[in-house]
């Protein structure tokens, strides 16, 4: 049976890293990233029909939850899904319909505070007026819904800790990672690069 891990947060939460460091550990499985298909939308309707979060699209949601269901009667592994999502409603019609139809679904947020947020977004290079720091009050609002769990306050965790923690609650086995420091910090930056937006 399949099963999505998805792994939810405000920007600068550590989602795509996280995802990322899970994927490597676990062989069968596979990162599903919903932001393809907002960016597809985008890209293929009349301006003039655009909304500025593509979230807001119904077909957006729909989509993807169709794409999740349909791999879950396709794949017999470990979909690892980064997205930030933080209305109670739109989570219901992708993550409370999937697990109406049977699909398990473990959903974690990566819980930390302003501070901490606005500090990892200035690491990677993001500006205090960036639209992923624009969102953070949003974004920490929202994820405070009860709706919203498990979370995990990775305040003073490392990456390391948090997927040993999601890996645990989710009873998952995990590869040893016999990576160097060095090894492990060259690949957190080509994940980095590879999932660099450049957004207003």
């Amino acid at each position: 049976m399949l099963l999505i891990i998805w792994i939810n947060g405000a920007f600068g939460s550590g989602k795509t890293q996280t995802s990322y460091e899970i994927h490597r550990r676990i062989p069968n499985s596979f990162v599903y990233d919903p932001e393809n298909i907002g960016f597809f939308i985008g890209k293929n309707i009349p301006k003039e029909a655009c909304k500025g979060d593509f979230q807001n699209y119904t077909m957006w949601r729909e989509f993807n939850y169709s794409i999740l269901k349909y791999i879950d009667s396709e794949y017999d592994g470990i979909i690892i899904v980064p997205m930030t999502i933080v209305k109670p409603q739109y989570f219901e019609e992708i993550v409370g319909e999937l697990r109406d139809k049977g699909v398990i679904v473990n959903h974690f947020v990566l819980w930390a505070s302003k501070q901490t947020l606005e500090k990892r977004l200035r690491s990677r290079g993001e500006r205090k007026n960036s639209w992923g720091a624009k969102q953070i009050d949003r974004c920490i609002e929202g994820l405070s819904n009860d709706i919203f769990q498990h979370r995990i306050d990775t305040e003073n965790m490392t990456i390391e800790a948090v997927v040993e923690t999601i890996a645990s609650i989710s009873n998952i086995q995990l590869l040893p990672d016999n990576r160097s420091n060095l090894r492990k910090r060259l690949d957190r930056i080509k994940t980095q690069i590879k999932h660099f937006r450049l957004l207003n």
